[in-house]
């Protein structure tokens, strides 16, 4: 179970975009089981869409932070049964198309639901495919430094040196007390390097309910505030989970040294605590690369692929998109 598939997570999403003009609900998720509803639509204004999803999700329509790891809850308890269940919520409710986003691509849920689509019939598109990355954090950290390359460890680790003579680096948890500044932070990091704010509004609600309540579920929000001579430089938006650190935001200040990578430095210093920690078992990066280059490939141990399933079932839409191709 995921980060993703929490009570928190699920409930916050559905409490903000639940609302949607067209939004309905099928089955809430939490407990590791991604939520189910269906999105009623006009495409181009015309073609009526019934569109069936994971809560957190959205085809076409919305865009709000990404949910990932995405599932029926399919692989744990009487797969047999729980197979046929789906199947039958998927026989009984009224969809013209479904996407499920950012599933492991070599789970047997994805297996299932290539081998359902060929047993009723309905249209299979791959919608889009990723990776996520992860660093196995059982061993030392030593070791993990030694299996990077060269020019990695000098970006995540050795060139600390550099920035602790630039003056007193300091670390802190702005969890809860300062969680409005952190983010204040992290929006004006991603301004200045991306040119817009890494939330709108409605996103930094979401956040907020989410880490509110996700404590509740055994989650601990650390929201990381790197500071040089007192001024913050480099931010990591962290929540741990079930033994893993989940890294869903960074931003940095990207004018403050030439010749250092600040926001790796700042996720070294990270991983090394989670390697630290007796309870941590895994450090995930998610999905997504930077703005010049994936860095992620080049300091992650593990990597699993994502990838989106569109079932079609209307006969309509199977021909339009036979066409399209």
């Amino acid at each position: 179970m995921s980060l993703f598939q929490t009570e928190a997570w699920q409930t916050a999403w559905w409490g903000l975009w639940g609302g949607t003009s067209g939004f309905d609900p099928v089955v809430a998720g939490s407990s590791g089981v991604s939520g189910l509803y269906v999105d009623r639509y006009r495409f181009k204004h015309v073609l009526p869409v019934r569109c069936l999803q994971f809560v957190g999700t959205n085809y076409r329509r919305i865009s709000t932070p990404r949910t990932e790891y995405n599932t029926f809850g399919l692989e744990h308890g009487d797969a047999a049964a729980s197979f046929g269940a789906v199947e039958r919520l998927l026989s009984s409710v009224c969809w013209s198309e479904a996407v499920f986003k950012d599933m492991l691509a070599d789970s047997k849920e994805v297996a299932w639901l290539r081998q359902l689509s060929d047993d009723h019939g309905w249209g299979l598109r791959v919608v889009a495919e990723d990776s996520a990355f992860s660093i196995n954090t059982r061993g030392t950290f030593e070791d993990y430094l030694k299996g990077l390359g060269q020019n990695s460890r000098l970006r995540l680790y050795n060139r600390r040196k550099v920035l602790e003579g630039l003056g007193k680096i300091s670390e802190a948890n702005f969890w809860p007390d300062r969680a409005g500044e952190f983010f204040e932070c992290l929006n004006a990091f991603h301004v200045e390097r991306w040119g817009s704010p890494c939330f709108n509004p409605d996103s930094l609600k979401f956040h907020e309910m989410f880490l509110r309540d996700v404590a509740d579920e055994g989650g601990e929000p650390r929201l990381s505030v790197m500071t040089c001579d007192g001024s913050v430089v480099s931010v990591l938006y962290n929540v741990i989970y079930s033994g893993v650190v989940y890294n869903i935001q960074a931003g940095f200040l990207e004018t403050f040294h030439k010749k250092l990578a600040l926001g790796t430095l700042h996720l070294g210093y990270s991983i090394e605590n989670a390697f630290h920690a007796r309870d941590i078992h895994c450090f995930d990066m998610l999905a997504g690369s930077g703005k010049n280059e994936n860095y992620k490939v080049r300091i992650a141990t593990d990597r699993v692929s994502l990838t989106s399933i569109m079932l079609v079932k209307s006969p309509l839409f199977k021909l339009l998109y036979s066409l399209k191709k």
